[in-house]
């Protein structure tokens, strides 16, 4: 039975016709999920088209999570429910409080008025491929969290380079691509430089910087510091009891870290502020109370889903540095 007709003399485009057809076909129950379409060939047979205008038509049903390909097979019916025209994957290395926030935030200034699929990669870059395999040609944008991973570069140019953003950490190899991101280098130095006063009693810093996930920028920043204020550093994988000594500041991107420093502090009776000091990685309401409160270093999480959002509505080229700030509490 032929389902899809071509009306040549309509001021509408004929890939839009086809899309209209196919979706009115899935509204009409003509055709259900898992349901194959007409070949190209067959719908360009039939209603006298090119297979570029019918291969047009397909991808963007695609895009919409309409339809799905099966390679050598051809085109089925992927949803019936055609409530949303934009469908957005959104690829995070890891479910945290901090991601929550950026995805809350996109959410909610998008309105509803697209379907948004969240994966987690953890920063394993076997599953960071196959996602996006999975992913390939099935939405209409791409947002991407590759982290500090290598060798993602291959991974992600099979993506429209159009659709492509990378969220939170970029690189010079990834330049070709919009990017909302956090500049640590910058971060890292400009907080320690704002926080200069209340370092001085101190005669150390240690950074606890594990650098398995932890973005290399902060060291940068960090060493960057130390050496134009003349202030004795080291750089530690994880805490060890025998770093813990006043007149130490630990600069912790990692909060098991900061347990750990804020526990034994406690336990070794040192008081936090003043026989040792504390600056821990981004914020979040906790922090605010324990210890009397925790000096962080902190982007606005929610800013850059609500940027993430505009960019999807306006799809400019955007590389945009998100705000960092220094929240100076009683730790220092």
């Amino acid at each position: 039975m032929r389902i899809i007709h071509i009306d040549k003399q309509s001021v509408t485009p004929i890939y839009k016709q086809i899309v209209a057809a196919v979706e009115e076909a899935i509204v009409r129950k003509k055709w259900r999920k898992h349901d194959r379409l007409p070949s190209v060939n067959k719908v360009c047979l039939e209603n006298g088209v090119s297979r570029d205008t019918v291969l047009t038509a397909y991808e963007i049903l695609k895009k919409q999570g309409v339809i799905y390909a099966h390679l050598g097979k051809g085109y089925f019916v992927k949803s019936e429910d055609l409530s949303y025209t934009q469908r957005y994957f959104l690829l995070f290395d890891e479910l945290n409080a901090f991601k929550e926030d950026i995805y809350n935030a996109f959410l909610e200034a998008l309105e509803s008025k697209a379907q948004v699929d969240i994966f987690f990669h953890h920063f394993n870059l076997g599953l960071f491929r196959k996602m996006i395999d999975d992913a390939v040609g099935s939405y209409s944008k791409y947002i991407l969290m590759p982290s500090n991973m290598e060798g993602v570069e291959e991974v992600i140019a099979q993506l429209p380079r159009q659709d492509v953003l990378i969220l939170d950490q970029t690189r010079p190899s990834l330049q070709q691509y919009p990017s909302i991101y956090q500049n640590f280098v910058r971060a890292m130095y400009s907080a320690l430089t704002l926080a200069a006063s209340r370092l001085e009693p101190y005669t150390q810093l240690v950074l606890l910087f594990p650098g398995q996930k932890e973005p290399l920028g902060m060291v940068t920043g960090f060493e960057q510091f130390c050496r134009d204020f003349g202030k004795p550093y080291t750089i530690q994988s994880h805490f060890e009891l025998s770093q813990l000594e006043r007149g130490t500041v630990f600069v912790i991107p990692d909060d098991r870290d900061l347990v750990r420093v804020v526990e034994k502090s406690q336990e070794y009776g040192l008081e936090i502020g003043s026989d040792v000091g504390i600056i821990s990685y981004n914020d979040t309401p906790l922090k605010k109370v324990v210890a009397r409160g925790i000096t962080t270093i902190s982007t606005d999480f929610t800013a850059m889903g609500k940027r993430l959002a505009s960019w999807v509505n306006t799809q400019d080229f955007i590389q945009e540095e998100n705000p960092s700030r220094l929240l100076l509490r009683q730790s220092l």
